[in-house]
């Protein structure tokens, strides 16, 4: 049994782990780190930590795991410090989206800790600690990269409290795992970026575009509300990987480019019949690392006072709503007022009561 957990970091994700922990297991002991102290006597005033520190000192020397959630130059920097603190069977863990840069530090060290790379494929737009959540791991995949020749109890004893906070733990070369990311998360960071950029460069004076964007073009370009300062690491980080994905992307792109430009209707329809009919193929179970919004539409009447008579009616049975208004741009959409929500909980306990109030409701 584990009793000791610490965490370098307690923003979204390190927050995040640590309720989950905390609510979700037995563990007796939570410690962090942070250089933010308002962080960390919020966490322990709700007492999810027994006890913090603003420096990486002794109180981590007895620690049975330690989360690093620290951008990846503080983790690599966090792993120099904690080596000659910790005890020789203490597992190292971070919950970074690249794996190679650290993955090859620890390596290179001359004691090679218990490390396991970790990353949760989860998020918000919001960050810090007064945006975590105990239900962020909930059906996400966990993805582990244990450094060569760490025993297969320490694996499991990770894998076990990953699996107990709810996630889907998943063994991964970390190398394999850095080329899977760069294009299932990297590449369409800068893919969605780069369409506002054209929003925003094309648009016309009276900034119809701007004005239009709604619907699929914010579902579709939503992580570009993502945090620069993290997505500059990340493409600093695995940076050959995201160039070969982009690259990859500009020859799929121009190859429709020109089936358009020859007027080829066959090549056209096949295009979007394959894409159509493998993204149909993907799971809607799993939270992916662009997550899942909490959506659903209502099929109303837009008059005076339908958003506050909604708003209302949900507030009074004490759900959240993380954002509410009505639909301007409907295209393949259906119902008129669109409610989005901070968790599944509040989207099904909506869905129910909308249902018994005789509202048609989509889900999103």
């Amino acid at each position: 049994m584990h009793h000791k957990i610490g965490f370098i970091g307690l923003g979204l994700i390190g927050g995040s782990l640590a309720k989950a922990i905390r609510e979700k297991t037995e563990i007796n002991v939570l410690v962090a780190y942070d250089q933010d102290e308002q962080n960390l006597l919020k966490a322990k005033k709700d007492g999810i930590l027994n006890h913090y520190s603003l420096e990486i000192n002794s109180l981590f020397s007895d620690c049975d795991i330690i989360f690093l959630c620290a951008p990846i130059e503080i983790n690599i920097k966090a792993i120099h410090q904690l080596q000659p603190i910790i005890s020789e069977n203490c597992i190292l863990t971070d919950v970074g989206s690249t794996k190679q840069k650290i993955m090859n530090y620890v390596m290179s060290l001359e004691n090679v800790p218990h490390f396991i790379g970790g990353h949760p494929m989860t998020g918000s737009e919001r960050s810090g600690y007064g945006a975590s959540d105990s239900h962020l791991f909930e059906n996400a995949y966990y993805l582990l990269t244990p450094v060569e020749g760490i025993t297969k109890s320490m694996i499991q004893t990770l894998y076990t409290i990953i699996s107990n906070i709810g996630a889907l733990p998943l063994l991964l070369d970390y190398i394999e795992h850095d080329a899977i990311t760069a294009v299932i998360s990297h590449v369409p960071h800068v893919v969605a970026s780069t369409l506002v950029h054209l929003v925003q460069d094309l648009d016309t004076k009276e900034h119809y575009m701007h004005q239009l964007a709604a619907g699929g073009f914010k579902d579709l370009t939503r992580v570009a509300s993502s945090s620069p300062t993290i997505w500059q690491h990340i493409c600093i980080s695995n940076r050959e990987e995201i160039i070969k994905g982009i690259q990859a992307f500009i020859s799929r792109l121009m190859a429709i480019q020109q089936a358009i430009e020859a007027n080829d209707k066959e090549n056209i329809y096949n295009f979007f019949a394959e894409s159509k009919a493998y993204r149909n193929s993907f799971s809607d179970k799993v939270i992916g690392s662009i997550s899942k919004p909490y959506k659903l539409t209502i099929d109303v009447i837009d008059k005076p006072g339908i958003i506050a008579e909604i708003a209302t009616l949900l507030s009074q049975h004490t759900i959240n709503i993380k954002n509410i208004g009505i639909m301007n741009n409907r295209e393949q959409e259906e119902g008129v007022l669109e409610i989005v929500f901070y968790d599944r909980d509040s989207q099904q306990k909506s869905i129910e009561l909308l249902n018994q109030m005789h509202y048609r409701v989509f889900i999103r």
